[in-house]
């Protein structure tokens, strides 16, 4: 008996070591690789006859998504945004890789029947770092916004979102023979990345006038009172501001 529960312990533990490693080619990129995947992520390539390469790696559009995480939820505690059921965290997980998962699925259905050449890996890379674009445009939002307009969120919205979206647009036209069929994918990419920007900065973020301003002053004053000089100054600054909030 004793043999042979080490023995199936033994087994399970192969299989599980196994299972890792078949994972691990889809990890196993540097660095310096992932960055400049971002940034190419912005540079859409003009298409050609030749298909253009996706990479089949799953780690820096992960790194996104979790950066896509923590950025969220800055928004939602910057804006004193509440969740009835469950908690923040598992609200901006869930809307991040049920987006990931669900456009990749889509994409690949329609690709599917329309003849595209792309696989489900290739296309879970694709929309992962094209995520890139919506990190930085969600961070200007809840950092620099203004509560007089939305102009710079749409500015960048339609910058940044745009130049994502034309980088994936030429990789579905270089993979796809008939018009229509380039089309339909493409606009199904464009509808479901640029509006699902929009979810994440009108869903969840409303701007407080001076919040990141109160942000700023409680950490010199209270955090780093020794950044400023004099004594006197640092101490009547202080109760003003006391005062004030």
């Amino acid at each position: 008996q004793v043999w042979q529960a080490s023995k199936q312990k033994a087994q399970k533990a192969w299989s599980v070591y196994g299972n890792i490693d078949i994972l691990r080619p889809y990890f196993d990129v540097e660095p310096r690789q992932v960055q400049r995947r971002l940034i190419y992520s912005l540079i859409p390539q003009k298409p050609t006859s030749q298909r253009q390469s996706i990479p089949r790696e799953l780690y820096g559009p992960i790194m996104v998504i979790f950066t896509l995480v923590a950025l969220l939820l800055f928004q939602m505690k910057s804006s004193d945004h509440r969740v009835e059921e469950g908690t923040l965290m598992g609200t901006a997980f869930g809307v991040c890789f049920i987006y990931w998962f669900g456009s990749a699925g889509l994409i690949w259905l329609l690709s599917y029947i329309c003849g595209v050449r792309i696989a489900m890996l290739q296309i879970l890379s694709m929309l992962g770092y094209a995520l890139f674009s919506h990190c930085i445009v969600l961070f200007l939002g809840t950092v620099v916004h203004t509560s007089h307009d939305h102009m710079l969120f749409y500015l960048t919205w339609a910058i940044l979102g745009g130049l994502s979206t034309l980088k994936m647009a030429c990789i579905i036209f270089s993979r796809a023979s008939g018009k229509t069929e380039r089309i339909m994918v493409i606009a199904l990419i464009a509808i479901l990345h640029l509006s699902f920007l929009l979810y994440l900065h009108f869903a969840y973020h409303s701007v407080v006038e001076g919040k990141l301003f109160c942000y700023i002053i409680k950490f010199f004053f209270f955090i780093r009172p020794h950044l400023l000089t004099p004594l006197s100054v640092r101490r009547s600054v202080r109760l003003s501001v006391c005062i004030f909030l």
